[in-house]
């Protein structure tokens, strides 16, 4: 695969045989990130469990102290009663049925997150076909199914971000731009990886943390030492 020669100079920073400190590693990301628009800075995180097996699974949220840097626009599903307390909060758009059949008449896929009530998912599960594909079906582990949906969606809007395992037992999350910086781009990521160890499932053996790489949008992968983030 043919590279171009901004990512070719990056690579030259990049000493793909080291761990870097976390802290480190997110100077040379940003440093690489060379594109003219505001490169999403990425996490890949290799864990040493089995994500076919049901007690392997790693899945939940967290919100990151400085946020993601992206604009969420959020769907939420929920009675009458909850309407302005959801808009207040700051969802974009908020209904039940009306928004039901829009989706499925329509396909009319205007948002990038769903939260609902626990008494709206009789209701929300008849687009499983339609939301499930995309990841977008409100799952109450990602905090997307709550009770309180104004709190659900202020948690979203400052930056609540789901992690969750592949098939190949990576977690892949954005935890912000590069226009953060390092420092505030290190401190999303330990706190993400906090809230990942703590997930640590009761089955899992051995090495947890197989690996860690992080990196922007167009730039080089840099490898982050598991020894040094707790791991």
């Amino acid at each position: 695969m043919k590279r171009g020669k901004k990512y070719v100079d990056s690579l030259k920073t990049v000493d793909r045989s080291k761990q870097y400190d976390s802290a480190e590693a997110f100077d040379l990301v940003c440093k690489n990130a060379k594109a003219k628009f505001d490169e999403t800075v990425e996490v890949h995180v290799r864990l040493g469990v089995d994500s076919r097996h049901a007690d392997q699974q790693v899945r939940g949220a967290v919100v990151l102290p400085n946020g993601t840097g992206k604009n969420v626009r959020i769907c939420v599903f929920c009675k009458e009663d909850k309407y302005e307390e959801a808009k207040a909060a700051g969802a974009e758009y908020v209904g039940g049925q009306d928004l039901v059949d829009k989706i499925m008449k329509e396909n009319w896929m205007d948002f990038d997150l769903v939260i609902a009530s626990p008494d709206m998912m009789g209701l929300v599960g008849r687009l499983g076909k339609v939301l499930g594909p995309r990841g977008l079906m409100p799952n109450p582990k990602a905090g997307t199914v709550s009770p309180d949906v104004a709190k659900a969606v202020a948690e979203a809007k400052a930056g609540k971000i789901e992690y969750r395992l592949d098939k190949t037992n990576i977690i892949h999350c954005p935890i912000g731009k590069a226009s953060f910086g390092a420092e505030k781009l290190d401190e999303n990521f330990k706190t993400l990886i906090d809230a990942i160890v703590k997930a640590k499932p009761a089955a899992a053996k051995g090495t947890y943390i197989r690996s860690c790489v992080v990196t922007s949008t167009m730039g080089v992968g840099v490898p982050v030492s598991t020894a040094k983030i707790g791991v």
